[in-house]
């Protein structure tokens, strides 16, 4: 499948988001793979989104298959920054949580 400049803006427009969620983390990497499912198919989810986030310590991804092609990348992208929003929560917790204090 071609990547059209429309659909390149239109990925770009929606990773913009997740760039200001992990704006302070260095290396951040996002990998985008869209594409068709199947060729032969005239009903259903056909068309599929894949995002892969790399930041320190863990790897999020997600997958999502719609009937339009803008509409998978709308559902992977939402679902990543879910992913993205707990991680963060969870690394705030930790750092809230700190550690137990020594025994006199």
């Amino acid at each position: 499948m071609e990547i059209t400049d429309a659909i390149r803006s239109f990925v770009e427009e929606k990773v913009q988001v997740l760039e200001k969620m992990t704006g302070n983390w260095e290396p951040a990497e996002l990998r985008i793979e869209v594409g068709k499912t199947t060729n032969h198919h005239a009903k259903g989810p056909y068309f599929k989104a894949e995002m892969q986030l790399s930041i320190p310590g863990e790897v999020l991804r997600a997958v999502e298959e719609a009937e339009d092609l803008y509409e998978s990348i709308d559902k992977v992208r939402d679902s990543l920054r879910r992913q993205l929003k707990e991680y963060q929560e969870r690394q705030q917790d930790r750092s809230q949580r700190g550690g137990r204090p020594d025994k006199e």
